[in-house]
């Protein structure tokens, strides 16, 4: 059986179709072509031919143009499209003009460059000319590395690299610095939140040692389909950018699905469970031995759907090891291993994070099947690109879950196909990311009196400095005098500095990955089964102090799930303002989190088999926040009709929280939606939503203008529910809500609706 004959098995299967609320194909495009301009050197002209590129893509070509007429760029074009080659044309044809000539490309991940790297040699080789490419990052030889600072054409390296590995040691680079023309910006979509925000302020670094060098290089960005792509770009580099959008590159016949799991129990909303469900969507495509890339949208739904492919494959008579798991904490020689497995089709099957989105060569994939919505309209479209990539029909699975957002999504598919891909937020100018990243600057260069660093003065950040000891002015100018070198303590992907470090102990001390500190507190607590690559540890101790978890080998029937609690103890309004029943906030609150219990749940069946204490410390953190205060009359009004203020808070917190990562380019983890019934401060009941990183990153102040549009999400979800009184698909079970959460939750939103017309 072929892709053909099994979407037509598809088509013609009532129990699947029945369950579909969206079939959409995208027809095949036909590329769209111009010629190599004229001023591309004959060599690199010569080498495209060779490897059958007579003529460029329509937006190739337009990039090429831009770049030669001296503007910096921000390439948007859908996966697969042929973005490398709008950098790599200006990169080697400038340094085919001048010898001298230096480039400094920079891809969100360590893989992504490896990948991109090979891309570029073959260009090389085919022209035979000496353009010396290279890769600096953690696993580059030292004995490497010395040549690459004085002799490499083209460096190839990662954010982290950048930032505490060539930057502060910007005097063993000076040839680079002092010739660099080109800067690339790869997958830029990937840069929002927190990563975004630390990644401007690398930039903004590195744009001032250019500038000490007496060099200003173009910037080259590609992304994949956001709403601000422009907007994004120049916040990430604070230079005026051009827009190259025009997609010439061809496209194989794609159908994309949107199926929705039958309900299971009605009363209580659960449909089958969406795991299962892609497992079984994806076993008849195992069956033909086509590829097939399965996402899940946690590190534990990738190791279940794991466990599961592997089941279904020794089901068919085939090799479970052609089924293989790929996600963040596992080793980069795994990670490798696997790619090279995807390329070469020794691996049928992938069970992936959202770590695979990004454009890294896993060969041709016929399928995509998505366990959930990926959180983003632009990273649904960018996983289901993951399929087809090579122009030949394909197909992409939404499986949805009972969770809000993807009942939201399956239920309003014209959300979906019409909606714009949303907007990067990114904060570079958050006060704790800007004052990290002064310090790294002045360690590398010392400020002048009056220097601007970014749009902010850095008069007031030198006098902090300076009363903690850290810079001393002398001459007109700050100097560094710690003796701490900055750069090693600022984490540019995570809110938390440290990790910790698992180690399998089965038959000798190995480590088999790592995680940040709040994950483990989830995934690497005592007796938590911990599932790596599709097996099984049991963790024996979480030594806390020493940041490592200690784990063995097991064999048993059921996975751990643990669960934390939050509390609010502080409150700082930025601003506020009257709103339909109550006010709308945003402000800074202080955090306390503490993991504090875990549930053993059987494999297969999903059954609660029992639970177990977390003794772990709590983590206090302090970040900014978005709220709905509700006038403290609601309370007595929803007694009086029989209903109640609490369990409509905490069903409003899950409406609330689900939907709002529709409207912000976040993943549903970046933000986090509590209930109060009598808030900090204030004592009035309010549900919160916040950016779950320290300090914050622009997701709370989005949301605050976003507050109408939220409700009215909320509202239309809750109405196309059709279960009686809560369930995982709105306001969450009646177990954990309340008997009377969605009634109340609907009343509170009616009321505030009520008096939204009283005041219009």
């Amino acid at each position: 059986m072929n892709l053909a004959q099994l979407l037509d098995r598809l088509e013609s299967e009532p129990g699947f179709r029945q369950h579909v609320t969206l079939w959409h194909t995208l027809e095949a495009q036909d590329a769209r072509t111009v010629p190599v301009p004229p001023h591309v050197d004959p060599r690199l002209t010569q080498a495209l031919w060779a490897r059958g590129i007579e003529n460029l893509y329509s937006h190739q070509g337009q990039a090429a143009q831009a770049l030669a007429d001296g503007h910096d760029v921000v390439v948007v074009t859908p996966t697969a499209s042929g973005k490398t080659l709008c950098f790599n044309l200006p990169v080697l044809n400038e340094c085919l003009r001048d010898p001298e000539a230096r480039a400094l490309y920079v891809f969100p991940t360590k893989a992504l460059a490896q990948d991109q790297l090979q891309e570029l040699h073959g260009l090389v080789d085919e022209m035979g000319v000496d353009i010396k490419t290279y890769t600096f990052d953690g696993d580059t030889p030292a004995a490497a590395r010395r040549t690459i600072r004085s002799s490499g054409h083209v460096v190839v390296t990662n954010p982290d690299m950048l930032h505490q590995g060539i930057l502060p040691h910007h005097t063993a680079w000076v040839k680079l610095f002092e010739n660099l023309r080109y800067v690339v910006l790869d997958e830029l979509h990937h840069y929002r939140g927190v990563f975004g925000s630390h990644l401007a302020n690398v930039v903004r670094r590195l744009q001032r040692i250019c500038r000490f060098y007496g060099s200003d290089p173009q910037f080259i960005c590609c992304s994949a389909t956001i709403a601000n792509p422009v907007e994004h770009a120049e916040k990430l580099v604070g230079k005026s950018m051009k827009l190259v959008d025009d997609n010439g590159a061809p496209r194989g016949r794609k159908h994309i699905v949107f199926y929705n799991p039958p309900v299971v129990n009605a009363e209580l909303g659960i449909r089958r469970s969406v795991i299962k469900e892609a497992v079984r969507l994806a076993k008849p495509v195992l069956e033909t031995g086509s590829q097939v890339i399965v996402f899940g949208r946690s590190r534990m739904r990738v190791e279940l759907l794991l466990t599961y492919l592997r089941y279904a494959m020794r089901q068919l008579k085939k090799p479970a090891s052609k089924v293989r798991g790929y996600r963040g904490g596992y080793l980069p020689n795994e990670r490798r291993e696997i790619e090279r497995g995807l390329r070469s089709g020794e691996v049928l099957a992938v069970a992936s994070t959202n770590a695979l989105e990004l454009g890294i060569d896993i060969g041709q994939l016929d399928v995509c099947i998505m366990a959930g919505y990926a959180g983003t309209v632009a990273s649904t479209w960018q996983q289901a690109g993951r399929a087809g990539r090579r122009r030949t029909e394909s197909l992409a699975i939404l499986v949805a879950s009972s969770a809000p957002l993807d009942q939201y999504v399956i239920e309003h598919p014209e959300f979906f196909l019409e909606s714009t891909p949303e907007a990067a937020i990114i904060d570079p100018d958050n006060l704790a990311i800007l004052l990290s990243h002064i310090k790294c600057a002045a360690f590398e260069l010392p400020f002048e009196e009056e220097e601007r660093y970014g749009q902010t003065s850095s008069r007031e950040m030198m006098e902090y400095l300076a009363e903690h000891g850290v810079v001393h002015n002398s001459g007109g100018k700050w100097h560094w005098v710690a003796d701490t070198y900055p750069a090693e303590d600022v984490s540019l992907r995570s809110a938390v500095i440290e990790n910790v470090v698992i180690i399998d102990t089965t038959r000798s001390h190995r480590v088999i990955g790592e995680t940040d500190l709040f994950s483990a507190q989830l995934l690497l607590h005592d007796d938590a089964i911990y599932l790596h690559e599709g097996a099984q540890y049991h963790v024996d101790k979480l030594d806390w102090e020493r940041k490592e978890a200690y784990v063995r080998s097991v064999s048993v029937n059921y996975y751990t799930d643990a669960q934390m609690k939050t509390d609010i103890h502080t409150l700082d309004t930025f601003v506020e303002e009257p709103v339909p029943a109550g006010r709308k906030g945003h402000g800074e609150i202080g955090l306390i989190t503490k993991a504090t219990m875990f549930k053993k749940i059987k494999l297969q069946t999903h059954e609660n088999l029992g639970v177990g204490k977390i003794h772990l410390p709590e983590l206090e953190h302090h970040t900014t926040s978005y709220w709905w205060m509700l006038d403290e009359s609601l309370e007595l009004q929803l007694r009086d009709e029989g209903l109640s203020l609490g369990d409509g808070l905490k069903g409003l917190a899950h409406l609330l929280g689900q939907v709002a990562p529709l409207y912000i380019m976040s993943d549903p983890a970046d933000i986090r939606a509590i209930p109060m019934v009598r808030a900090p401060l204030t004592g009035t009941p309010a549900v919160f939503i916040y950016d779950t990183y320290p300090g914050g990153v622009g997701f709370a102040r989005k949301l605050f203008d976003l507050h109408q549009l939220l409700l009215d999400a909320a509202r239309e979800l809750l109405r196309r529910c059709a279960c009686p009184s809560g369930c995982p698909s709105c306001v969450g079970s009646a177990l954990e809500a309340g008997d009377l959460a969605k009634n109340s939750a609907a009343r509170l939103l009616r009321l505030a609706t009520a008096a939204q017309v009283a005041q219009g």
